[in-house]
């Protein structure tokens, strides 16, 4: 299992609507994530700063290919039609990211 950890912008006049869509996030997405061998995928709000920070636990072998699987299902890409526009990539981001990867620095059980 590999803790993964991520980070992006949030428009701050599209909180509430990001809000909204996750609150009533599709089935078809959720079991995408799963399938894609993710568990406990949690996103936080930072305010005033407008971050969101993700955190997904990675139980797979080949996360490439399952994010490229992800990346091309059909359902996923139109829920991101939705979601994108709420959020504002880092200026720093890796090329070809939309959320910024962090490294992982600490832990304890």
């Amino acid at each position: 299992m590999q803790r993964m950890g991520m980070l992006i912008g949030v428009k701050p006049d599209k909180i509430d609507e990001y809000k909204r869509l996750h609150a009533a996030a599709w089935p078809h997405v959720l079991a995408q994530i799963k399938g894609s061998n993710i568990q406990n995928y949690t996103i936080f709000l930072r305010e005033p700063e407008n971050l969101l920070f993700g955190y997904w636990e990675y139980h797979g072998t080949d996360f490439e290919g399952d994010m490229t699987r992800m990346a091309e299902d059909p359902k996923t890409r139109e829920w991101w039609t939705h979601t994108d526009p709420c959020q504002s990539p880092l200026a720093t981001r890796a090329e070809g990211e939309q959320w910024s990867m962090m490294e992982e620095v600490f832990h304890t059980d």
